[in-house]
């Protein structure tokens, strides 16, 4: 006769051991973090930003229109002070001859440096050479003429100008005057 043996497979003893653990973890409240406290934290955060501003050169003094001779080699004469941490590089003269408020363009071969003096207060005065036609005829047109800020390397910002408006006057110059607008 044969006798069978029942045998009994035991599980492994990791898994024993695993089963332990797991159990315990219950009976002990072992949990993972859940999402509802995080998103029902208090705290809070805020943030800002602001756009560069780039200082305006500032008018020291009224500006002066001198109409040379017969309107030839005529002038407007400006009087102003450049920002704390700026230089004359950092200046464009642009000027308008279509009446102002109109589009300011840069004055084509127009040197600041050239034509800018430093004057004993550490202030600058600037002449602006105007054309023949303005000069000579006149003719009542205003001619506009701003200081812009454009100070390189900051992305092309650029200061609020800085103008005068000059009137050639009718003829040669006669009743020509100059004015600043800011």
């Amino acid at each position: 006769m044969t006798r069978q043996v029942s045998r009994r497979t035991s599980a492994p003893r990791w898994w024993v051991r695993l089963r332990a653990m797991l159990a315990a973890a219950v009976v002990l409240g072992v949990t993972a973090p859940t999402s509802l406290a995080l998103w029902s934290d208090q705290e809070q955060g805020s943030g800002s930003f602001s756009a560069m501003v780039v200082p305006a050169p500032t008018l020291t003094r009224a500006c002066t229109y001198y109409p040379g001779v017969l309107g030839v080699g005529s002038q407007v004469r400006i009087y102003w002070a450049l920002p704390a941490g700026y230089t004359l590089n950092d200046i464009q003269v642009r000027a308008s001859t279509s009446g102002l408020g109109s589009v300011l363009a840069p004055l084509t071969g127009f040197s600041v440096s050239g034509n800018t003096q430093v004057q004993g207060d550490g202030t600058y005065r600037t002449d602006v050479p105007t054309n023949l036609l303005g000069g000579l005829l006149g003719l009542g047109t205003e001619l506009e003429i701003a200081l812009v800020l454009a100070p390189q390397g900051v992305g092309g910002w650029q200061s609020r100008p800085a103008s005068v408006a000059s009137n050639a006057g009718l003829i040669a110059g006669l009743g020509g005057n100059c004015r600043n607008l800011s």
